[in-house]
């Protein structure tokens, strides 16, 4: 049997979850030196969750963090609203397909009232059926392209 699944959103007296779960990611998108070769220190990361554009939210399975999400919160001009950006998210191999990352989605959707939001969006990358179906089975698919354009250039 699979151990109840609290959802969490973080505070900035939650450090060690927010550290927990770059660790997650590292592991979940095979990228371990991305989100652990520089991980900022504690003041940065705690006025990072004092903001209120900022939002992270873990899947906790007892004290150990099974899932999470970091998001934005991008302000509109054309009208006072805002979009949420879900940036990151994953959950542990030993607790995917259970619906964590469908309870952290719907976490979400609450915060993103609160905070004015009209849409949450997420991307996912080509191949990456589960997340696609996943998302799909949320909300309404949009076909777009992404691009990277460097700072340094």
């Amino acid at each position: 049997m699979v151990p109840a699944v609290e959802t969490r959103l973080l505070s900035p007296a939650d450090l060690s979850l927010l550290r927990r779960l770059m660790r997650l990611f590292g592991e979940a998108f095979e990228e371990p030196e991305i989100y652990q070769g520089a991980v900022p220190d504690d003041a940065y990361l705690e006025a990072m969750l004092c903001r209120d554009t900022f939002i992270a939210l873990v899947a906790l399975a007892g004290d150990r963090v099974v899932g999470g999400l970091t998001a934005y919160v991008l302000d509109k001009p054309e009208q006072v609203r805002s979009e949420i950006y879900i940036y990151d998210l994953a959950v542990a191999r030993s607790h995917r397909r259970q619906g964590v990352a469908t309870g952290l989605i719907q976490a979400l959707r609450p915060i993103a009232r609160g905070r004015g939001a009209w849409v949450i969006y997420v991307q996912a990358d080509r191949g990456d059926d589960p997340a696609i179906r996943l998302y799909e089975s949320l909300g309404t698919r949009e076909d777009i392209h992404h691009f990277d354009v460097p700072v340094d250039e």
